[in-house]
């Protein structure tokens, strides 16, 4: 169980930072969009972080429904194949785009890709891996 609540405590956090960005928050802002050449990639729009943000409640919600913090009793498949799928979803976001994120990506001077190294994929591959342990547990 420890596994699916460490997961759960993740995915949640996360969801935070983004809602909290979302509403104009600033803080890490700037290192958690990849650049090339010193400019972002993309320029998130407040809503599109909000969205990202209740997904990532969303994912905590499917871990917190399989270890029976959520009654879903009818949908235990369904949650089962869920977890599988975010497990295997954060190991390919772990590997990366082979560009830009990732631990293959060729693009390694930014500051983004510097803290992609060490924190964003690391957590990713961890979050893999916890989800992974999460849908094989009973």
């Amino acid at each position: 169980m420890f596994p699916a609540i460490a997961a759960c405590l993740i995915l949640v956090s996360l969801g935070i930072l983004h809602i909290y960005w979302a509403a104009g928050g600033a803080a890490g802002k700037d290192a958690a969009i990849p650049t090339k050449d010193g400019r972002p990639l993309f320029s998130p729009a407040p809503i599109g972080t909000a969205v990202v943000g209740l997904i990532l409640f969303a994912m905590a919600a499917l871990v917190a429904a399989k270890i029976g913090w959520l009654a879903a009793p009818a949908l235990q498949r369904p949650v089962h194949v869920g977890i599988w799928l975010l497990a295997i979803l954060f190991l390919l976001r772990a590997i990366g785009d082979f560009r830009y994120v990732g631990f293959f990506k060729r693009v390694r001077d930014s500051r983004f890709a510097k803290l992609d190294t060490v924190a964003y994929s690391p957590l990713c591959l961890l979050l893999a891996a916890l989800l992974a342990i999460s849908a094989s547990s009973r």
